[in-house]
């Protein structure tokens, strides 16, 4: 049986943390001069079908 590789976990918040609002908070300086910060990009898809004229 092969091992799952520990450095593949997903990433986890603590429980109660708002991840939408604690996400998209930026790092205070002090953070930023410690290193202590995670840059982090939002995807977000458009849906609309090229095919619709309406579109």
């Amino acid at each position: 049986m092969k091992r799952k590789n520990t450095n593949e976990a997903e990433p986890v918040l603590a429980p109660g943390l708002d991840r939408g609002q604690e996400l998209e908070r930026s790092a205070t300086s002090e953070e930023v001069e410690r290193g202590e910060y995670t840059k982090v990009f939002k995807l977000s898809l458009d849906e609309v079908d090229a095919s619709d004229p309406q579109g």
